[in-house]
């Protein structure tokens, strides 16, 4: 596994089995603060029951979420660009075998694993992944600090800004 499938797994809906899954995944982070922020995250995680975690996996990140895990939506709101971004994400992750998994394909989950996968990731989409996630973590830390998936978000940052994109992985 390699550090994008690794936070993909972590942005899906929680289901038994999953937490320790994401404790085994920490092996896949790189050394150092992207590792710290994943270990602390699932650290946290450790606390809540699932339906606790349930609870607040669909309270942050579905409905009315504290902040839209969606890069094309962050960067350009809903417009054509948007669009023209969707529908380029949807044909580049078909390419690389990435099943969006009844997310749209600019949802952090498939964008991740497509990261993981893709030899040459979309030149928009590596333009704009970073500020996306950077906006991504800023909104819900000022909307709730202590939320676990703050954490998350900042694993998120720095394995983007420590790996080198693009050719993020290979399987």
């Amino acid at each position: 596994m390699n550090p994008y499938d690794a936070l993909a797994q972590a942005y899906k809906y929680p289901r038994p089995g999953h937490l320790g899954e994401l404790q085994a995944a920490v092996e896949a982070m790189p050394s150092g603060s992207a590792k710290r922020s994943y270990e602390r995250f699932t650290s946290l995680l450790a606390h809540l029951t699932l339906s606790e975690w349930e609870e607040l996996h669909t309270r942050t990140l579905d409905l009315s979420p504290l902040f839209a895990p969606y890069v094309g939506y962050i960067t350009w709101g809903e417009n054509y660009h948007r669009g023209a971004f969707l529908a380029a994400m949807n044909r580049a992750e078909a390419e690389a075998g990435v099943d969006p998994d009844g997310e749209l394909p600019d949802h952090l989950d498939p964008v991740l694993r497509y990261l993981g996968r893709a030899a040459e990731p979309l030149p928009e989409l590596i333009e704009v992944i970073g500020p996306a996630v950077t906006k991504m973590h800023t909104a819900l830390k000022k909307a709730e600090p202590h939320n676990p998936y703050v954490h998350l978000l900042v694993a998120t940052k720095r394995v983007l800004a420590a790996e080198p994109v693009p050719g993020g992985g290979n399987e």
